[in-house]
């Protein structure tokens, strides 16, 4: 594959996130400035930068980058004596995205109790239900631990 052809499929991916946010109801330009700092092989990208790539106005540049900061998923740094600021993927430890599904579950699961433990009728199809999601939440509670044990052992 010629560097071209690289660099047009790469761009092709930046594309496809952004339309993989807007179909999670984000804002598209989130997903494709999300894309550029993450497939592309230049690393950071200055304001100007993202919007003359990705050629989007500065405003859905600024706010793309607010929302996207606010997530902790980028971040920016400046080198001394420059104004500019120069946005980068935030480089948070390995585990981070699995802790992170794992908060998510563990709401989920307390949600489901409080409402199975609040149920008159506990043999009633939601209930049967709720007890469904919340042992198959527990499942999945319990092998997140032995799964990054497993994975550490395994990349050592």
């Amino acid at each position: 594959m010629t560097s071209e052809e690289r660099i047009k499929k790469q761009k092709e991916l930046v594309e496809a996130l952004g339309r993989l946010y807007d179909k999670k109801g984000f804002q598209p330009v989130a997903g494709r400035v999300l894309g550029l700092l993450l497939v592309m092989d230049k690393e950071q990208y200055t304001f100007d930068e993202i919007v003359e790539e990705l050629k989007i106005s500065k405003s859905a540049a600024s706010n793309a980058l607010r929302m996207l900061e606010v997530a902790n998923i980028i971040e920016y740094f400046t080198l001394p004596g420059e104004r500019k600021r120069y946005f980068q993927i935030k480089k948070p430890d390995k585990f981070s995205l699995i802790d992170e599904h794992k908060t998510n579950l563990e709401a989920s699961l307390k949600f489901f109790q409080n409402a199975w433990e609040l149920k008159a009728n506990k043999n009633s199809e939601n209930s049967i239900l709720l007890q469904n999601l919340i042992k198959m939440l527990n499942f999945f509670l319990d092998k997140f631990e032995e799964l990054k044990k497993e994975y550490l052992a395994k990349n050592l």
